[in-house]
């Protein structure tokens, strides 16, 4: 809360005749407080600084803050979900390997719908060819700067700070040839992947500061919607300090009170109760959740029944099982034609996918062929 004192001789507002006007103290002072707005947890305009590609000496830095981009995966429940359905469809079809586990298929694949960028590190056996195909973190991986050199993981350095010492930056270079970096294309640059759901992005964000604002708004209870302007003079500054005091009671878990303001001598409209836009704060939430929770559904291409959102017209959305027939073949295949790419770094199959059983009895190949099962 603010606070902000002004001089009596400042006032300005029409002028009180002598035989009606009250004795103003020289030291009183009028007050005017407000109450704190709500805060974003991100700041979007960080995400829109998208600059060229720039190296340090050693890697090249993403377009985008990796750590930003980390950070929005939980920025609104119909943003997480549909990443979520892609993870847990691909999961379905995958089928594990000698080389590559479901775990890090899976936090691969994560990384790729997420980040846009999916890393498997090359680990070799005794004899020099491949033992297994080991997930990386997105997050931490940079791309070398020098053609043909490894690839860099960065990061805070795992033992933190270390006897008053401050944590430094962690930094390891893999072999050459180490690092399978899988990306979603991106039409600026071709050293790292973009998300396909960047687009959505503001509307992921707009969808968390509508839910923030209104659980901001029942909490503070005052919902600093009007302000009240006083134009009697206080009989002293205790009764001042009273009447904010009262105002301040209303905020937090008990608010929504009525409160009782007497002033002897007062005179009509000594107390004004004057609205600052809306005093029932009418911010369209419904609106501005629907709104934005539909943009990143069309970012996503996911149809809206297959993520728990319940219709509102009483057609409904149809059937779940053609919708998720049609949702697999037209964005799962492409998905997982593109991870195959995968087999053609490690030179043998790593990545291996099965048959989605459709609604219909048939399946639907890796590659997007229908085949009818007898």
């Amino acid at each position: 809360m603010t606070e902000l004192a002004i001089d009596a001789a400042t006032k300005t507002g029409p002028e009180i005749a002598p035989e009606t006007a009250m004795a103003i103290p020289d030291d009183a002072k009028a007050m005017v407080f407000s109450f704190g707005d709500a805060e974003s947890v991100l700041d979007s305009r960080e995400l829109a600084d998208y600059f060229e590609i720039y190296h340090n000496g050693k890697w090249f830095e993403p377009p985008l803050p990796m750590d930003k981009l980390a950070k929005v995966f939980n920025m609104a429940p119909g943003h997480r979900s549909s990443i979520a359905l892609k993870v847990n469809l691909l999961v379905g079809v995958h089928q594990p390997t000698a080389q590559l586990s479901t775990d890090s298929f899976e936090r691969t694949a994560l990384d790729f719908l997420q980040m846009g960028n999916g890393y498997l590190e090359s680990v070799p056996n005794r004899a020099g060819g491949l033992a297994i195909a080991r997930h990386a973190p997105a997050r931490h991986m940079r791309a070398p700067k020098d053609a043909g050199a490894g690839y860099f993981f960065v990061g805070a350095n795992p033992m933190g700070e270390y006897r008053g010492s401050p944590a430094i930056q962690a930094e390891h270079q893999f072999r050459p040839g180490a690092i399978c970096h899988l990306q979603q294309p991106d039409v600026a640059q071709e050293i790292y992947g973009l998300p396909e759901w960047l687009s959505a992005l503001q509307a992921g964000l707009l969808n968390e500061n509508a839910t923030l604002f209104r659980r901001r708004y029942y909490l503070n209870g005052a919902h600093a919607g009007f302000i009240l302007y006083v134009n009697d003079a206080f009989a002293d500054n205790e009764t001042a300090d009273k009447v904010r005091q009262a105002m301040k009671s209303t905020k937090g878990v008990g608010n929504f009170k009525n409160m009782f303001f007497y002033m002897p001598g007062g005179k009509k409209d000594g107390v004004q109760l004057i609205p600052v836009g809306d005093v029932a704060a009418k911010d369209e939430f419904t609106g501005v959740k629907n709104i934005s929770r539909d943009d990143m559904l069309t970012a996503h291409r996911v149809p809206p029944q297959l993520i728990g959102i319940v219709p509102t017209n009483a057609a409904g959305f149809g059937k779940v099982g053609e919708a998720l027939d049609t949702f697999f073949q037209i964005e799962i295949v492409p998905i997982m034609r593109r991870m195959m790419a995968m087999n053609d770094f490690f030179g043998e199959e790593v990545l291996r996918f099965g048959n989605y059983s459709a609604s219909d009895g048939s399946q639907i190949t890796p590659t997007g062929e229908r085949v009818a099962v007898s």
